[in-house]
């Protein structure tokens, strides 16, 4: 592969070396809204390094309720565990958001993560951030209240786009946020009446980040600054 196209940070972290080792192995993809990159149970086989766009790990309830656990954007990669050992997923990989990755079959990974600490390193640091993720997640799920959760949410996915338009219908949003839709609306109404955003049709536009900052619970906080910490 000729050269690198900054897009996946984990990547751009990476000696010149190990990331030239890695891209090697990697073929480039582009992936839709929707698509699903591996269902509870699977064999992970294949992972990808997020170039651009949005992948979202989706805990699936015996009742078809779902909730997201964690996102990943450009900061990291799908399957993170297998690229360690051979791994089963316990939830749903989508694309929140559509876009591109380096995609690497999980067996050559592990190889290079053996023979390569700093591609281990990274991708264990990676792992060791969405672990933090998770966890607050679980706190932020029980006890912080709709509008709050759809707020931190929001920042969140604003943080990986880039941009201040995100089209996402309330049955999705629901989904991802683990409530009905009436929630879900009435959570975007008190938003909107606080000039932080606007929502028609699924499409959400940011107006106002510093409000919406300002709504969001302490876990966006506590998770950016996990990540501002490993940037610096």
């Amino acid at each position: 592969m000729n050269g690198f196209s900054p897009g996946n940070r984990l990547i751009a972290s990476l000696e010149p070396d190990d990331r030239a080792a890695l891209l090697s192995h990697c073929a480039r993809t582009d992936f839709p809204q929707g698509f699903v990159f591996f269902e509870p149970g699977d064999e992970i086989e294949h992972i990808h390094f997020i170039d651009s766009g949005i992948a979202s790990s989706v805990a699936v309830l015996e009742d078809g309720r779902t909730v997201e656990t964690v996102m990943i954007g450009a900061e990291g990669l799908t399957g993170s565990a297998a690229a360690i050992v051979p791994h089963r997923a316990f939830t749903r990989n989508t694309a929140q958001v559509a876009g591109a990755s380096r995609r690497i079959e999980a067996p050559r990974l592990r190889q290079l993560c053996a023979a390569r600490p700093g591609v281990r390193e990274a991708i264990a640091g990676f792992a060791a951030d969405l672990q933090g993720e998770l966890e607050q997640s679980g706190a932020c799920n029980a006890l912080h209240r709709a509008e709050q959760r759809f707020a931190k949410w929001l920042l969140r996915s604003h943080d990986r786009v880039q941009a201040d338009t995100l089209n996402l219908t309330q049955e999705y949003l629901a989904s991802m946020l683990g409530s009905q839709r009436t929630t879900v609306n009435e959570a975007a109404q008190g938003l909107q009446k606080a000039g932080a955003i606007t929502y028609s049709r699924g499409r959400i536009r940011v107006l106002d980040r510093a409000a919406l900052e300002r709504v969001a619970c302490e876990c966006y906080r506590a998770t950016a600054s996990v990540r501002d910490d490993r940037r610096s």
